[in-house]
């Protein structure tokens, strides 16, 4: 076995690379390369965090009451009154959801959230399954948060409501260019649309709870939209009612955001993202509550062709004026930066999972701006195919949604609570050493495991409540589709054990030393300069050497046969004839025949004459034989392409 202290006399020699990237178009898009050494400048405080990582929670204020409305319309107008209820029921959810993972981001400072939480303490696959759940969420956030911002604009102008998939998948590009510029630059420029959005919805239900209960004047909606019911009414029943929670339930979404982004927070990092979750928490629940009373005491009427929201503000703020648009404007921004969230948190969970091996390894690549660039581009593009399917409906959309948010809800809180109780059998003053977190002892662990254990609990009733209601309605496609993730995962995983044990250097003994013979094989289209170049190389790899020749038309292999006589130095060429004139596929029959013949130790290399040209433009005028060639012939054994070059400047033929 080879010893790695045998090679102790290896001279390894550290230096700095001087190349810095030069400014390019892609650099004006996104912003110039980041260094490394910039990572710690690029962290985010608690303002700019709360609308990076809240964004998606707080803008559910703009479509939760609206989605409890749409599930009680079938029992008809009289059960919209059950709507405040409902949401207090809902906001009590948020409160415990709240506290748990207040515990999470002390307990793991580092991030990763439901993945690492169920990776190291409930296993593998429960991690997979938390995974797989978080990133189609993730995907569904966006297209749900950029279909319901679209959805705001065409209530106050309907006539693009015909154009609402195209300005969709825009908003979703805009969104991603702005990421890929970095978290801090995006958080910042986002920091200002997204407060404007929490002051103008305090403005928005704080005049209609005065006008509602102070001055009495606030009245009902004028021309509501008509409500769109398919069947005849149904009663109120206990079913309708938690499928309306359910619907409901949504406003959760995105609660978990912060704690899978903990190390985009400046330091201390837990105490900053934990400051923050209780602020999204505490707006996001007063805006919530507000929105669903205010709605139920002025009729509002829920339907695709004008939301809750745009009714609640014509009618509080009398009209479609100034105040209107400012608030429609400012719901449809938040709704369209919901999607930040995602495009926050997808990218750094598909680098932890990546990392693990279940992803593809690019995953955990920085681009040049120190985000995961791949992560962001491949968010994009499913998201704007989901919306090109379901037509970029908020309807359609909502029953696919908040499923794979709550199994990691639930996932993520029973891990915790088992930690706490692994926790509660380590002595005072020990240790214990995981790969996300340190486990210490804290004489408060039974509390704090009661919280996350009936944290789990709810949540996983409320996961099996929207399971049930919202089965037949879509969510039978996540139930599939996370299945489908995890078996994805476990495929992308044995391929990379399998390569790793292929490649490891345990237990690998010394290379015998053998001497390997090459058989050259050298393509020759003409006879010139950079053919001569070519065949000097080969010549310094072997004497064994043939050059071929594609004939495709008679004359021109005659010039070929008489220069090769005179400049070839006695190497032998062999006259491939292919009266179909075609070039690659007679070559590569020739090479796959020397290489049934070959030899033990014997190395077959194709040397390919290749011109250079210090022009994009006129290098697009050549064949380039040796790409062509390295496609066909990478996946077999033996046989090496080597590409020799002979450049040639423009300016000094002409061009």
């Amino acid at each position: 076995m080879l010893k790695p202290e045998d090679n102790s006399q290896t001279s390894i020699i550290e230096r700095a690379a001087d190349y810095k990237p030069p400014r390019t178009l892609r650099s004006w898009l996104i912003g110039r390369p980041l260094s490394t050494a910039d990572a710690s400048h690029q962290t985010i405080g608690k303002m700019v965090g709360l609308a990076v990582f809240a964004s998606d929670a707080l803008s559910s204020t703009a479509y939760a009451t609206q989605e409890i409305l749409v599930i009680l319309a079938a029992a008809g107008t009289a059960a919209f009154g059950i709507v405040f209820p409902i949401s207090i029921a809902i906001v009590i959810l948020l409160g415990i959801v709240t506290i748990s993972y207040e515990q999470t981001i002390h307990a793991y400072p580092d991030g990763g959230g439901a993945y690492i939480v169920a990776r190291d303490n409930l296993g593998e696959f429960p991690a997979l399954i938390a995974g797989a759940s978080l990133l189609t969420d993730y995907i569904l956030t966006v297209s749900v948060s950029i279909a319901s911002g679209v959805a705001q604009i065409t209530s106050a102008f309907p006539a693009l409501y015909d154009y609402r998939v195209i300005l969709s998948v825009a908003f979703i590009m805009f969104v991603m260019i702005m990421n890929l510029r970095g978290v801090k630059e995006s958080g910042t420029a986002f920091a200002i649309p997204t407060y404007f959005f929490v002051t103008m919805m305090f403005i928005a239900v704080g005049s209609g709870l005065f006008r509602l209960l102070i001055t009495n004047s606030l009245g009902v909606v004028i021309d509501p939209p008509e409500m769109e019911v398919v069947t005849g009414l149904s009663a109120i029943t206990p079913f309708l009612i938690l499928h309306a929670f359910a619907s409901g339930t949504t406003a959760l979404t995105g609660v978990e955001a912060i704690s899978n982004g903990i190390t985009a927070f400046k330091e201390p990092r837990s105490k900053n993202a934990g400051i923050t979750l209780i602020w999204m928490s505490l707006i996001l629940g007063s805006l919530f509550l507000g929105i669903s009373f205010i709605a139920k005491e002025i009729g509002v009427i829920p339907a695709e062709s004008e939301t809750v929201i745009s009714q609640l503000a014509r009618t509080v703020f009398a009209g479609r004026g100034t105040l209107y648009l400012m608030l429609i404007g400012a719901t449809t921004v938040i709704l369209i930066m919901a999607a930040n969230t995602a495009f926050a948190d997808f990218p750094r969970l598909g680098a932890l999972v990546a990392k693990d091996g279940f992803l593809p390894r690019q995953l955990t690549y920085r681009g040049s701006r120190l985000v995961y660039s791949r992560g962001i581009v491949a968010l994009a593009g499913i998201a704007s195919i989901i919306l090109i399917i379901f037509k970029a409906s908020v309807t359609r959309l909502i029953p696919l949604y908040a499923i794979g948010v709550f199994l990691s809800f639930s996932l993520s809180q029973g891990g915790m609570a088992l930690r706490w109780f692994k926790i509660g059998k380590l002595k005072p003053g020990e240790e214990k050493v995981e790969r996300g977190s340190t486990l210490r002892f804290v004489k408060d662990w039974p509390i704090k495991m009661v919280i996350n254990g009936f944290g789990a609990v709810c949540t996983a009733i409320v996961m099996m409540v929207f399971a049930i209601t919202k089965f037949h309605d879509g969510a039978w496609v996540v139930l599939i589709l996370i299945p489908t993730l995890i078996a994805s995962f476990w495929m992308i995983h044995r391929h990379y054990n399998g390569l790793a044990k292929k490649l490891s250097l345990d237990n690998f003994g010394a290379i015998p030393p053998h001497a390997t013979r090459h058989r050259v094989i050298m393509p020759v289209s003409g006879v010139h300069q950079g053919t001569l170049a070519a065949l000097h190389y080969a010549r310094r790899l072997s004497d064994d050497i043939t050059a071929v020749h594609v004939t495709i038309e008679p004359a021109d292999a005659e010039k070929v046969r008489q220069k090769w006589e005179t400049w070839g130095e006695g190497t032998r060429m062999v006259m491939l004839n292919s009266p179909y004139r075609l070039f690659l596929e007679p070559l590569l029959g020739y090479i796959a025949e020397v290489s049934r013949q070959r030899q033990p130790g014997e190395t077959i290399t194709i040397v390919v004459p290749e011109f250079v040209s210090n022009s994009r433009v006129t290098s697009a005028l050549h064949t380039n034989t040796a790409d062509l060639l390295r496609s066909q012939l990478k996946r077999q054994r033996g046989i090496v392409i080597i590409n020799v070059p002979y450049q040639v400047n423009d300016d000094e033929v002409g061009l």
